[in-house]
């Protein structure tokens, strides 16, 4: 397998998408509706954010226009892969009454073909690899997930325009991704408009051979790393993550979540848009008549007091407990639990916060009151984390 990095045009890209349709792919990429980018089917390069820069704060989200035809000029999509795998509300199953009881009716048939995702991001393909720690690599696999994940095809973008929320570097995920793609793009400006690809798997070189390309130069390699410096350079915040687990298990008690909870509306946003939060519930639903019935897994959040809900009442009752669960959760004990970090760094739940609340400078915060570090701490006794009671 051919493993030189590659030189491809505008019209290449289509190629490629084109390339991609042929196979049977449902080709999922960053387009714009309502005035933000979100992920969602394409067809071809017309259907991507041409041109367009999203500027990104904390509670700020805004699309510009860039002064040039970049199809991959914003920071990230409002939402990663996470709906694509792991929609919001998935039927389980659909029964119908018969003259013996019910029947029944799986709704694998209903599930699109396998996934071509364009324009990928390193932090989110960080996030996917976690879902795929979480929900198929343990000893239960979410069989759900990992049909919807079968067969997926990655088409990833070196990121070249962080956003004012991005944190990835920080957290070494980002802004260049290292594995998990088939094909990795990055974007040129300069003289004329191109991408560079590199080839990451031997489907990719597969698919790449029905595209025109040439062989990429020592200078369009040397340009590539240059747009990831500048990334790296530009990158809008930072967290400290040395020490971090010990960190938030000893700041249990701190007053600092006292602090927090007088600002945060318990909205739930940062967990729907986080890219590997992975809560749900199960619901069940019939038709008036009574003779359908079917079950659904929706996303749940453990900022809803129901969430933790138990025979009694709920174990955290105040916005203060529910706050500290997801960060030191997120942030501490999801290394314990997974043996990674819980956060990729996307910065989309600051931005997306009504609030204003910014994950980096709560941490920031917290280092800043701790006392001199001691012993490790102890993890605390374990929380439902997960699917709700």
């Amino acid at each position: 397998m051919d493993r030189r990095a590659q030189i491809i045009d505008v019209q290449g890209l289509q190629d490629l998408v084109e390339a991609l349709l042929a196979r049977g792919y449902t080709v999922v990429g960053p387009t714009v509706r309502d005035g933000a980018v979100v992920l969602g089917p394409i067809s071809g390069v017309d259907d991507l954010p041409r041109g367009v820069h999203d500027r990104q704060d904390a509670a700020l989200y805004r699309l510009e226009t860039r002064d040039d035809d970049a199809l991959f000029g914003y920071a990230a999509p409002v939402q990663g892969a996470k709906p694509v795998f792991f929609p919001a509300d998935e039927l389980l199953w659909r029964a119908h009454r018969s003259p013996d009881g019910f029947d029944v009716e799986d709704p694998d048939g209903e599930r699109p073909g396998p996934v071509a995702l364009i324009g990928a991001r390193a932090c989110d393909l960080t996030a996917v690899d976690i879902h795929d720690e979480v929900l198929m690599r343990r000893r239960y696999v979410d069989d759900h997930y990992a049909r919807r994940r079968a067969g997926t095809f990655v088409v990833a973008v070196a990121c070249g325009e962080p956003g004012g929320t991005c944190f990835c570097a920080s957290v070494g995920t980002g802004p260049c991704p290292r594995t998990g793609y088939d094909l990795l793009l990055t974007e040129l400006l300069e003289a004329e408009h191109h991408f560079l690809v590199e080839v990451g798997t031997s489907r990719g070189a597969d698919v790449l051979a029905d595209v025109p390309t040439t062989v990429a130069t020592p200078s369009d390699v040397t340009a590539a790393g240059d747009v990831v410096a500048r990334a790296t350079e530009r990158m809008g915040r930072t967290l400290e993550t040395e020490g971090l687990r010990d960190l938030l298990y000893a700041s249990a008690e701190s007053p600092r979540w006292d602090d927090v909870a007088s600002r945060c509306l318990a909205c739930t946003s940062c967990t729907l848009v986080c890219p590997t939060c992975f809560c749900t519930s199960v619901g069940d639903v019939t038709d008036l008549t009574g003779d359908v019935a079917e079950r659904h897994r929706v996303w749940d959040s453990c900022f809803s007091e129901q969430f933790s809900y138990i025979h009694g009442g709920a174990l955290r009752s105040e916005t203060r407990s529910r706050y500290r669960q997801w960060m030191t959760h997120k942030l501490g004990s999801w290394q314990d639990q997974f043996g990674m970090l819980g956060c990729v760094g996307c910065g989309r739940c600051i931005t997306w916060c009504p609030a204003a609340i910014d994950i980096t400078a709560e941490a920031a915060a917290l280092r800043a009151a701790a006392p001199p570090p001691g012993p490790p701490a102890a993890p605390p006794v374990p929380v439902p984390t997960g699917v709700r009671p």
